[in-house]
């Protein structure tokens, strides 16, 4: 009993840790910014949202089908009046979260010359389902981190940049992923 009881903790502690939370020094940052977007959108206020989808809209009908699997979808976007008026450590505590097994860092870009940075972290579930998206703009004079929940094809997120302050990705430079044209 006491050896099943170690194994059952051993595999449901991984999987526990792996949930990501926005990390609480970010309100921080909010009182610094100039200008901030907030936006927390949970299974229900997803689920009004797509009520106001067209049908018939070819564009609107593939960002009903995706918020249809979406548990939330959080956004935290902060531009500052200065460059280092926040630091790596804001950027670190949302990185710390984002581990293996479960998460996965699958674009990474770091531009000395502009102090542009981006990175994708995806979170694999059993049977190598997408569970979740996080994305990390960090710029000398601005901070955007996304985060998606829920069950998500990666062919399907390119329909979501540009809504909700979500920053485009392009799918087609993603290996072995084509848009459907």
């Amino acid at each position: 009993m006491r050896l099943a009881t170690l194994v059952l903790t051993a595999v449901l502690l991984p999987a526990g840790a792996q949930d990501f939370k926005l990390p609480v020094n970010l309100e921080r940052l909010a009182a610094k910014a100039q200008a901030t977007v907030d936006i927390t959108l949970d299974k229900s206020l997803l689920g009004l949202a797509a009520r106001f989808l067209s049908g018939k809209d070819e564009d609107e009908v593939k960002v009903k089908r995706l918020i249809s699997g979406l548990d939330s979808v959080s956004v935290r976007s902060y531009e500052f009046g200065e460059a280092g008026e926040y630091n790596s450590a804001d950027v670190d505590a949302v990185r710390a979260q984002l581990q293996p097994p479960a998460w996965s860092r699958v674009v990474g870009v770091t531009s000395k010359r502009n102090s542009e940075n981006a990175d994708v972290y995806i979170k694999t579930e059993i049977g190598g389902n997408v569970g979740g998206i996080v994305i990390i703009a960090a710029e000398a004079r601005e901070l955007t981190i996304v985060h998606i929940a829920g069950a998500i094809d990666p062919a399907q997120v390119a329909d979501l940049g540009g809504r909700w302050h979500i920053p485009r990705i392009e799918v087609n430079s993603m290996p072995g992923k084509r848009r459907p044209r």
